[in-house]
């Protein structure tokens, strides 16, 4: 009998894995579009292999020289459209993940046309492409109201909406716990906001193609509300197994970062802040099968009249895999907000240390955004090498990372002293400005 290659024993090992996850969908398949990385297809090949591509583009990013320098380099990086049923789009999620060791790797498309029109972007595009509006002054000069909330910040609040989330069966985004998960979170944000609170409000955002919806919150800017800054986190989760009955308790992946937004919002009704841009606090559907929540709401946004100054995401916080304290991935993102965040953590988190690497192709939400052109940043809990290995699976629960949330504490910080620097304005345009200016 011949030996089977590595590659053909873990595909067989996935398969009986994830073998549930096809079984469970009786309806007939449909077509989708994905564009993904070269190393992605590979996987998807092995899966499928009558995989039509239908389109190929090569694409500059921007990647760390070494791991503690904020010194970049640009490699050529290849991404493919293809069209395949849309029944394997949760097992190519699964598969990435156990075959490449790493997250996501492709963007679900709502047409050929549309995949085809994101490799024509990103053919045409720098490793730091131009983007959407003027740049922000990246002035940092709000210690008194950074200074004011960050005590007021809590590792038991953290705690709490992860155990919380984790309580779902799954997160799935066609699931009926995926449902009452965004629900939940909705409840959960609307009760933060004090009674009387005016210039805050809750909305579910409804999606083509299945029930799950995304969960946004907006504070609005009281100078230049035309101007607004944005910070995300998916809320779903995924494993193996029936729609219904998997269990994904996503923990890490991405319980924590959506906790992290959730005690930025708190610790700002707390302290009653007001910022200058509008702030908006996402917690996308149905990332982990494409990005499509996060598709749906950036391409909204460039029909918008308002500006966005910036995207942060948020998206496993919890797990620290390397000494070091807070990673920021370099492809698929802003180089000038990157420099931006690493200066927040000197001037307002000097104990935490930085790193720098890259993740590929789609990785998460921020890819959403940069693809089209907005400033994106990715800060994660660890090294692409050394992140979370148990996510997408029943094992990601807070045992993973000892029940604490020690690090999931330094990225709500960063997202607090984030949002308030790049709320407000420089200080010497403040008061200056009418309302719409």
């Amino acid at each position: 009998m011949n030996k089977l290659s590595l590659p053909s024993r873990r595909l067989t090992r996935t398969l009986a894995l994830v073998a549930g996850t096809l079984i469970s969908q009786a309806a007939l398949a449909a077509p989708a579009w994905i564009t993904l990385s070269a190393d992605a297809l590979a996987v998807l090949q092995r899966m499928v292999p009558q995989t039509q591509v239908v389109g190929t583009a090569q694409t500059p990013v921007a990647v760390p020289l070494s791991a503690r320098s904020p010194a970049l380099q640009t490699r050529s990086e290849t991404v493919h459209a293809v069209e395949i049923d849309e029944q394997w789009i949760e097992m190519l999620s699964l598969m990435v993940h156990r075959e490449l060791a790493r997250c996501g790797g492709f963007v679900h498309h709502a047409s050929q046309a549309e995949a085809l029109a994101t490799l024509h972007r990103l053919s045409l595009a720098d490793a730091q492409p131009s983007a959407v509006g003027p740049a922000p002054s990246y002035a940092i000069d709000n210690p008194k109201e950074v200074q004011a909330l960050l005590p007021l910040m809590q590792g038991s609040h953290l705690l709490a909406t992860v155990d919380g989330l984790a309580a779902f069966q799954n997160r799935r985004h066609t699931s009926s716990h995926g449902v009452a998960a965004s629900d939940w979170l909705a409840d959960k944000w609307r009760a933060l906001v004090p009674v009387g609170r005016k210039g805050v409000r809750v909305t579910q955002i409804s999606h083509s193609g299945y029930p799950q919806k995304s969960v946004m919150l907006e504070i609005v800017g009281s100078t230049r509300a035309h101007e607004s800054v944005v910070l995300g986190g998916h809320l779903d989760s995924i494993a193996s197994g029936t729609v219904e009955g998997a269990r994904a308790p996503g923990a890490d992946d991405n319980a924590s970062g959506i906790a992290a937004l959730t005690e930025i919002i708190r610790v700002m009704m707390a302290g009653n802040y007001v910022p200058s841009r509008t702030l908006r606090f996402i917690g996308y559907a149905a990332e982990e099968v494409g990005l499509r929540g996060s598709s749906d709401i950036a391409a909204d946004f460039l029909t918008r009249s308002e500006q966005v100054m910036g995207v942060l995401q948020l998206d496993m916080t919890a797990f620290q895999g390397d000494s070091t304290d807070i990673w920021l991935y370099t492809d698929y993102t802003s180089a000038l907000q990157n420099t931006f965040l690493a200066q927040l953590v000197n001037k307002y988190l000097p104990i935490y240390s930085v790193g720098y690497s890259a993740c590929g192709y789609a990785c998460s939400d921020h890819a959403s955004w940069h693809n089209r052109g907005f400033r994106a940043s990715f800060p994660h809990e660890a090294s692409n090498a050394n992140y979370n290995r148990t996510i997408h699976t029943l094992n990601d629960t807070t045992a993973t990372f000892g029940n604490s949330s020690a690090h999931m504490l330094k990225f709500a910080q960063l997202g607090l002293v984030y949002a308030v620097e790049l709320g407000s304005l420089p200080r010497g345009v403040r008061g200056a400005v009418a309302l719409g200016n």
